[in-house]
């Protein structure tokens, strides 16, 4: 087995291997322990759906309709039904690595043995990813509660052999197609299935997982930022002392106070103050503080890891087949606790990308930039300088905060009033990917006013790793201080410095590796 093949087993599965599936298009494979279990579960859903008596999801209707007793002959038709009804989603297609998470997921709840789907089900759902088949998936769809119903659908559609899918050369195609010509045989859904490939909270999951692992990148990044800030301002890097943060021992403070240290090592600039100005003893909030501020967005970044690797080690179904044969129904599918946290992340994504603005504002300010030429401009009045950059920078961080405006406190009644309280935890999550988006542009912007700052301290020493960021950047065909040019090219080319980690590659072989 290479190492490009991701084993789903029982015991649940981790944010990297979801990473992998999603974003490197990794195998996945079925345990033998999975097989087992999924064969151990569905003898009871076979047992119980035998029986004469009513059970919810095998042998009635669903939500405000489960009060109608549906015999054996409908029962094939019934579960076919739901997804077809349920797959009624609108609007934009969603992205592709989302689907892949979503399915992913969805697949290893199925292989936890708690949902009673046949073995052969879930190695379809495996052979559709195997094969690069991503069903069509539209934005709007999911309120978060009894699963990320209609993107889920859409999916399981796919494995009917119905609806749209995109092949993996992204052609969008019929489903029914795209299985054909891979080999893959369409499900027919027995009793059960088609509820049990609907009722999670995958698609939300899976977008927290991914937000995660790019906000982390974009903390480390925005330590990186601030510390270049300091330095072009001639700012103190005295506030960052380890001791200073030993006192107020919050574990993300003190991790983005050592990195911007570390950052800070060796420099020329930090503390230097012009000889015609007036001794400055504090920095500004947006220089002194920005420790403070990314240190509590880690620290929430770290309980929504919490949530999230919580969220993995679970088996959301209703009903679920438990070890000793019952299959009970439960409301373990509402959103609320994935919910919060995609809020909680927007908001201090937001904060982040707000102070990240109002340190380069500083920079571009004459008044406030101790000696810098006005807007960074080659020739101030002839040049504008980076001013409309600022601008854009000002227009993402406003999105930001109206994208901080928490989802999870809307509820709308559904289904008849059966379910009369939702959690709109997909909605969190989707303005979340793009407040992460938005971050990124922002601190791109921040670096490029930094590195251009830095470079207009003439005589002057940059710290080593300042000057190997510089280098770096400059070396992707980012241009440095100069007379006025088209600007947007150089504004992508920083978003993609950050965008791809290549930031935090250039300054650790000198600072080591950064929290």
């Amino acid at each position: 087995m290479d190492m490009h093949t991701v084993v789903v087993g029982p015991s649940g599965t981790t944010a990297e291997d979801v990473i992998a599936v999603a974003r490197g298009h990794a195998r996945v494979e079925l345990s033998a322990e999975a097989l087992d279990a999924l064969a151990a579960a569905r003898e009871v859903v076979d047992a119980l759906a035998a029986k004469p008596e009513p059970v919810y999801g095998v042998s009635t209707g669903f939500g405000a309709l489960a009060t109608r007793h549906i015999g054996p002959d409908l029962r094939g038709r019934l579960q076919r039904n739901i997804v077809r009804s349920h797959a009624a989603g609108m609007g934009p297609r969603v992205e592709r690595e989302v689907v892949r998470a979503l399915m992913f997921l969805r697949l290893k709840t199925l292989a936890s043995g708690h949902t009673g789907v046949r073995p052969g089900t879930a190695r379809t759902m495996a052979a559709v990813l195997n094969a690069g088949i991503t069903p069509v998936v539209h934005e709007f769809g999911s309120l978060g509660c009894s699963g990320d119903l209609a993107p889920l659908s859409h999916c399981a559609l796919t494995l009917m052999g119905e609806g749209d899918a995109e092949g993996p050369d992204g052609v969008i195609a019929p489903a029914g197609e795209l299985l054909a010509a891979h080999g893959i045989e369409p499900v027919e859904l027995r009793e059960k299935e088609g509820l049990a490939l609907l009722n999670g909270t995958d698609g939300m999951l899976g977008m927290l997982i991914m937000a995660l692992a790019d906000l982390h990148r974009l903390y480390t990044s925005a330590d990186i930022t601030a510390a270049l800030t300091l330095e072009a301002l001639l700012g103190t890097d005295k506030v960052l002392a380890p001791e200073l943060h030993a006192i107020r021992p919050h574990p993300g403070q003190g991790a983005s106070a050592d990195n911007m240290r570390r950052v800070l090592a060796g420099s020329g600039l930090t503390g230097h103050f012009q000889a015609d100005a007036e001794p400055r003893v504090q920095d500004a909030y947006s220089v002194r503080c920005a420790p403070q501020v990314a240190g509590a967005g880690r620290d929430t970044l770290a309980y929504a890891r919490l949530v999230a690797d919580r969220e993995l080690a679970s088996a959301v179904d209703n009903p679920v087949v438990l070890a000793d044969g019952r299959v009970e129904s439960n409301g373990n599918f509402h959103g609320a606790p994935v919910a919060y946290v995609l809020d909680f992340l927007a908001i201090v994504a937001a904060d982040l990308g707000s102070i990240a603005e109002r340190r380069t504002d500083r920079l571009l300010d004459k008044n406030r930039s101790h000696g810098l030429p006005p807007f960074l401009a080659d020739d101030a009045g002839v040049d504008s300088g980076l001013m409309i950059a600022q601008y854009t920078q000002a227009a993402l961080v406003s999105e930001m905060k109206r994208l901080a405006a928490p989802a999870s406190v809307d509820s709308i009644p559904s289904s008849a009033m059966q379910e009369d309280h939702v959690s709109m935890g997909w909605s969190a999550a989707r303005k979340l990917r793009t407040a992460v988006d938005n971050l990124t542009r922002i601190v791109a912007v921040e670096l490029y006013a930094a590195t251009r700052a830095i470079e207009l301290r003439a005589g002057l020493t940059p710290a080593p790793a300042s000057r190997a960021v510089i280098d770096a950047l400059r070396a992707t065909g980012v241009e440095g201080p100069g007379p006025d040019r088209f600007l947007a090219p150089d504004l992508a080319g920083a978003d993609a410095f950050v965008r791809t980690g290549a930031l935090v590659a250039a300054v650790e072989p000198v600072t080591g590796p950064l929290a």
